[in-house]
């Protein structure tokens, strides 16, 4: 299953990078308006038919596929590169910076997800001292969202880490190193490092699905990434309002996600296999 979720996460990953070339192909556009050709049916140039108001559902797919996995991507990785520096000072320092950093991490923990992520989403960019231009583009609303997640994301990861560190610092490896006079920082980065990037990688695979569903529901909510650029949390939106005449426009786009979100929880299943010897036992 982790090997077939590789392949069809690749294939999602070209089909997106090719949505480019599949407008120019089929000679569609997926931001162009045409009433004249609202809820058509699949056939001919539009593979998959049109939305409300015309525009082609498979290209619109392909690009709202582009946002997806980049900011599953991104937020993941940048959540992973937070919780992995907090959990390695935490775990290697103890002591009261363990204690402060755990702490903090539990108050987010504790925090109602979903209703801080809205709050957050909310807040005006041009209030913040951006133009109103740059904060209605496309990229503002891009790095907004992965901000926003991975301010808040990061702490399944920071305690994984810091549970593997406490263990490996007591390791005679460590001791030596210690003894040989070896920065705190470079036994951190040789030594314990190297040791948890096996949990890193998986933690950090796992979360992308999850990063996923969070943008899909902030789109879903009017508080994601703003239109034209197409996502398929705001194509779920779109549709709601025609589901009723034309159920395919919600069907694509939640199969996606759901498609996207399994593949990647499959695939961290299986490297959590691979990278963990006694799991493999």
């Amino acid at each position: 299953m982790a090997a077939a979720s590789g392949v069809i996460l690749v294939l999602l990953s070209l089909l997106a990078l090719a949505a480019p070339l599949a407008e120019a192909q089929l000679g569609v556009s997926g931001d162009a308006a045409d009433l004249f050709n609202r809820l058509a049916p699949p056939g001919g140039a539009h593979l998959l038919g049109t939305d409300e108001v015309g525009r082609d559902v498979f290209v619109r797919l392909l690009y709202g596929g582009q946002v997806s996995l980049a900011v599953g991507l991104s937020t993941a990785v940048l959540t992973g590169l937070i919780g992995a520096v907090i959990g390695l000072i935490a775990g290697y320092f103890g002591g009261a910076i363990d204690t402060v950093l755990m702490r903090i991490t539990d108050a987010i923990i504790s925090l109602p997800l979903l209703p801080l992520l809205i709050v957050l989403a909310a807040i005006d960019l041009t209030k913040l001292g951006l133009s109103a231009e740059a904060a209605a583009s496309s990229e503002a609303g891009m790095i907004r969202i992965v901000a926003i997640i991975a301010l808040v994301g990061w702490t399944t990861v920071a305690r994984l880490v810091r549970a593997e560190t406490l263990s490996l610092r007591r390791r005679d490896f460590v001791r030596a190193a210690r003894a040989q006079g070896s920065t705190p920082l470079r036994i951190i980065a040789v030594h314990i490092l190297p040791n948890v990037s096996g949990p890193l990688v998986v933690a950090t695979t796992l979360s992308v699905g999850n990063v996923i569903l969070f943008e899909s529901v902030l789109s879903f909510l009017g508080l994601g990434i703003q239109p034209p650029t197409p996502t398929w949390g705001a194509m779920l939106t779109n549709a709601q309002e025609v589901i009723w005449d034309t159920p395919a426009l919600a069907l694509w786009p939640g199969l996606m996600i759901f498609v996207t979100v399994i593949a990647f929880n499959f695939l961290g299943d299986g490297l959590q296999d691979a990278l963990d010897p006694q799991a493999r036992e």
